[in-house]
């Protein structure tokens, strides 16, 4: 298992939320998440955390915040995306967001898991499309979502050596 990957739903055009929430409902995509998660740290921002609202469950809950007296119970609160890699050295970890904590993580991941939503949505904030030049499709489970009536597809994308 890769130590250190990043987890992120998009939607046709690399959308990922709008106004620090999700702009669309799967519950498919939540389960995904929570079975690929569980049992692992999580790393995430501050408004990332915020638009979850409390720490998920059976995770360590790692939130990169610049303010150093914000604190929540059950959450270890860090100044950097360094000090948190620095907490989970040698454990599989993932990065869960936002966009700047994805932009500063990718040069560091070994995969992306990716929830690939064939479904253009009303978004302010984007995810970059995997560049094939640095990342190989290793798996694809495609699906079909009758709340979103779209096509959907877990994808896995591994760092090319």
């Amino acid at each position: 298992m890769p130590l250190l990957s990043i987890v992120v739903a998009v939607d046709k055009a690399g959308g990922i939320g709008v106004d620090n929430k999700l702009p669309w409902h799967l519950p498919e995509d939540l389960a995904h998440f929570k079975r690929v998660t569980s049992g692992h740290a999580i790393i995430m921002g501050r408004k990332t955390f915020d638009s979850i609202g409390r720490p998920l469950p059976n995770r360590r809950n790692i939130v990169i915040t610049r303010n150093r007296d914000w604190s929540h119970e059950n959450v270890l609160a860090v100044g950097s995306l360094q000090e948190a890699l620095r907490e989970v050295i040698g454990s599989p970890s993932f990065i869960i967001g936002g966009a700047q904590i994805f932009a500063e993580s990718l040069p560091m991941v070994e995969q992306l898991i990716v929830t690939e939503i064939d479904k253009t949505f009303d978004c302010d904030t984007f995810f970059p499309r995997p560049d094939p030049a640095q990342w190989v499709e290793t798996a694809r489970e495609t699906y079909y979502s009758e709340a979103n009536a779209c096509d959907y597809a877990f994808v896995t994308y591994t760092r090319r050596l």
